[in-house]
């Protein structure tokens, strides 16, 4: 039931709900003014209530301090009748989030457009010392007349359950970076990650971390790159590649230094010259971002004595989970759960250490080495794609190996793109996945895109011959 008042403040209608509470469109009478008011509910123990309103308003009394063009004006933050609220102008628009999920999609310009006016708001709240912490599509409005705000500041690090306060790290898992899942102390580079994160869902229509569980998306932001934009949208500029890839770097040293240099890269990404690295052709992130380039990565996990027993294997990974764990991993998950999913899906082995300077101490380096487990997953790609071998293609006069073991090849054209499961087991992203080995035979073809039902179909394959799988999601 919609309260008749909060505070001072007459309750007009609900216009929103969120994680947190509820927003309400309200009427201050004192000034005449509509406002959004936003309730925050908690569910803590009694010990834990004095704690969470000093935070509530040391962090409502940061964002109230932020006067930007770019950043929703805070005018009031309250408690009654045990509801905490912020009291907040009220916008006419659009979340970016809506729009998205309603199918919008953005010319180039606008993209850019967007993008540069969020990282103005936060270079401006960075260089006044606050850090947003939560940036995502949900929490930048779009404007009627088409400026762009960036809301709710400051309430990623408010409590939404019933868990103890210390050690907590909060922020929605697909945009957060990094070092904020490993639990490790965040600056502007975080928010400068979660923007990359944004404008790679702008670009492509999707999110560039998403799976079936929660465990597979924090993974993937910690140790993988996603496919680079103009790989899933024909029609982006190749320079926003470079530009998402150096906002995404896995590294905070590898990002842009600040969000202005952000800004301006996107104002001006017409005329933007890119490094030889990044030429025309360096089509893919992973190419580009799993380099060992100074301080960009964080480095890998030692590697493991080749000739180890599985009980000396199992060993390490209880040690990595018992020792090397951060005190609070993920509060969403729980750090020992999601260190023990990393762990057991780190491979064997792995490059040397490199020497790098990086804020991660060596347990969260083997919870976030992003070059072995991506690299890993390259060369079984690689492997999987390679045209037939010698054993394949046998001398004149040797002897032709069993029919079972010449290859099959699958041949796969997908628009706009797809994750490819055969057998159930998943091979990769197509495009930029074009060709599969696989053993003669029947097998069962899924091929799924978050945006539409998957497409499925079972193939017999005989022995070196081609079968070319071509799809459009509609």
């Amino acid at each position: 039931m919609t309260p008749e008042h909060i505070g001072r403040y007459e309750i007009l209608e609900e216009i929103g709900h969120g994680a947190m509470g509820i927003v309400y469109r309200a009427l201050d009478p004192l000034l005449d003014r509509a406002l959004a008011l936003k309730t925050v509910s908690v569910d803590l123990a009694g010990d834990e209530v004095e704690a969470f309103e000093r935070r509530f308003y040391r962090e409502a009394r940061s964002a109230g301090r932020l006067s930007h063009a770019n950043i929703v004006t805070v005018h009031d933050v309250g408690k009654s009748d045990g509801v905490a609220y912020i009291a907040m102008e009220f916008l006419q628009g659009r979340s970016l989030r809506v729009m998205l999920d309603l199918g919008v999609v953005f010319p180039p310009d606008r993209i850019a457009d967007i993008g540069a006016q969020v990282a103005d708001g936060l270079a401006f709240a960075h260089e006044s010392g606050v850090v947003h912490r939560d940036i995502k599509p949900a929490n930048i409005m779009v404007l009627d007349r088409g400026a762009i705000k960036i809301m709710d500041f400051g309430i990623a690090l408010l409590p939404s359950g019933s868990a103890t306060l210390t050690g907590r790290v909060f922020g929605s898992p697909k945009y957060m970076s990094p070092e904020q899942i490993i639990g490790r102390p965040v600056d502007g580079r975080s928010d400068i990650f979660s923007l990359g994160a944004v404008l790679y869902e702008m670009l492509t229509g999707f999110a560039p971390f998403h799976g079936g569980s929660l465990d597979d998306v924090l993974y993937q932001v910690i140790n993988e790159m996603p496919a680079a934009p103009s790989s899933c949208n024909k029609r982006i500029p190749a320079v926003f590649d470079f530009i998402v890839a150096k906002a995404m770097a896995k590294h905070p040293d590898g990002r842009y230094s600040d969000a202005r240099a952000l800004a301006a890269d996107l104002r001006g990404y017409q005329d933007l010259k890119l490094p030889a690295e990044a030429a025309p052709g360096t089509r893919t992130l992973e190419r580009r971002a799993i380099r060992r380039r100074k301080g960009e990565v964080p480095p890998t996990p030692v590697p493991a004595p080749a000739a180890a027993s599985e009980p000396a294997r199992a060993q390490r990974r209880k040690l990595l989970v018992f020792v090397g764990a951060p005190a609070a991993l993920v509060a969403v998950a729980g750090g020992a759960w999601l260190a023990s999913r990393l762990a057991q899906r780190a491979p064997a082995v792995a490059r040397p250490v490199e020497a790098a300077k990086s804020p991660i101490s060596p347990s969260a380096q083997q919870l976030a080495g992003a070059d072995a487990p991506s690299k890993t997953k390259e060369t079984a790609a690689s492997v999987a794609s390679a045209p037939p071998t010698a054993a394949s293609h046998p001398t004149p006069g040797a002897e032709a190996p069993p029919a079972a073991l010449r290859a099959a090849r699958l041949g796969l054209a997908i628009t706009p793109w797809g994750e490819v499961f055969v057998d159930g087991r998943k091979h990769g992203r197509s495009p930029p996945l074009n060709e599969i080995s696989l053993a003669p035979g029947k097998h069962v073809i899924e091929i799924r895109n978050r945006n539409f039902s998957p497409y499925r179909r079972t193939v017999v394959l005989e022995a070196e011959a081609l079968l070319e799988i071509k799809y459009r999601f509609r």
